[in-house]
């Protein structure tokens, strides 16, 4: 966690790198901070973009002491996604529903690209996350009427329902936060899914079947939940793939430390973005359809769904694979001769299909 009053000492991986005088990759290949005298990473355990106190490190390296960081809690602290889903005792694919709620998002804070939230935040929320479940509407949805529960706060309180009661039925869903069935139906399997998957990672030995059974959800819904929870961990092994780019645009100077999110864009259809920060598209789509494509635009790289693939001006598609290798995909991008205007069909398993 980044300690209160602390945020300004922050240091990347780049940072420190620069501070030792090597390259990035360098720094990566021989990973100096694993000696067992290197300042300690203030970014948690399993955080995909690492940090260090900026202080602790320039003592080090300077052969001085290294100064000890604040050991008490505060309300300011600083937890990345990790901690906080440690804090409320949840998962860090749960918390990100969670965040979305407007107990925490005004709150969230971006240090050095990482996602962060304050660690009385998470607290306030936890004490009152009980309660949340018992302030929706009571009597349904009035016909005709649009969801009661703003839309990014959907997954946090289906969520809390589901934490309530693991059999919790579309129908008490739709009473207790005035949802459409619709909002209900992709809100309740989608999150049964997230924590049947939660459950097969933390135990390999178990089926997806006796998975559902252990979360007690009912027979009747276990075909959604499980074909939800396939998704689910199918975008779980992509993420890996996009943080591997990430890491190749990043050492390339194009993009800066980010989290490629994958999303559900059309059913059970993946596809994620990657912010650059260079002159050759503002961001880069992949969508399991298509491979990928540059984006005209940074603030929604992935648009509106409309079945068809994107194409005009500034829509590059780089690859024929739906996961070319890393440094194959800088070399399409960075080389404007390469691509095409319209993408071939790719298989979601990977294969392309001629269209």
């Amino acid at each position: 966690m980044i300690r209160a009053g602390r945020r300004k000492y922050t240091q990347t991986s780049d940072e420190l790198a620069a501070a030792m005088g090597i390259s990035i990759g360098t720094f990566r290949n021989k990973q100096p901070y694993t000696a067992e005298d290197f300042p300690p990473l203030i970014s948690s355990e399993d955080a995909r973009v690492k940090l260090w106190d900026s202080e602790q490190t320039a003592a080090h390296l300077a052969g001085r002491p290294v100064p000890a960081l604040p050991d008490e809690d505060d309300d300011q602290d600083l937890l990345d996604r990790n901690e906080a889903a440690a804090e409320l005792g949840i998962t860090p694919k749960t918390w990100d529903s969670y965040k979305t709620h407007p107990q925490i998002a005004p709150h969230l804070i971006k240090v050095k690209g990482v996602e962060h939230c304050p660690r009385g935040i998470v607290q306030a929320f936890r004490a009152a996350k009980s309660a949340s479940a018992d302030t929706g509407p009571k009597g349904g949805r009035p016909k005709g009427s649009g969801d009661m529960v703003p839309r990014d706060e959907i997954s946090a309180r289906v969520g809390a329902l589901l934490d309530e009661d693991p059999a919790v039925t579309l129908a008490t869903v739709q009473e207790r936060l005035g949802l459409s069935y619709a909002a209900a139906a992709r809100a309740l399997p989608r999150l049964r899914g997230e924590r049947i998957a939660d459950l097969l990672q933390a135990e390999s030995e178990l089926t997806p079947e006796a998975a559902a059974t252990r979360l007690g959800y009912p027979t009747a819904v276990q075909r959604t939940a499980l074909a939800s929870a396939a998704t689910e961990l199918r975008a779980r092994q992509v993420q890996r793939y996009l943080e591997r780019v990430a890491d190749v645009l990043v050492g390339a100077g194009l993009a800066e430390q980010q989290d490629a999110v994958v999303q559900r864009v059309e059913g059970d259809v993946l596809a994620a973005a990657v912010l650059l920060s260079g002159s050759y598209a503002p961001a880069l789509v992949w969508d399991e359809r298509y491979g990928w494509r540059t984006a005209v635009s940074r603030r929604h790289p992935i648009g509106k769904e409309t079945g068809t693939p994107p194409e005009g001006d500034g829509i590059r598609y780089l690859s024929e694979e739906q996961q070319p290798d890393p440094a194959e995909l800088l070399a399409a991008l960075t080389d404007g001769r390469r691509g095409t205007r319209q993408p071939r069909t790719i298989h979601p398993a990977g294969t392309a299909l001629h269209g």
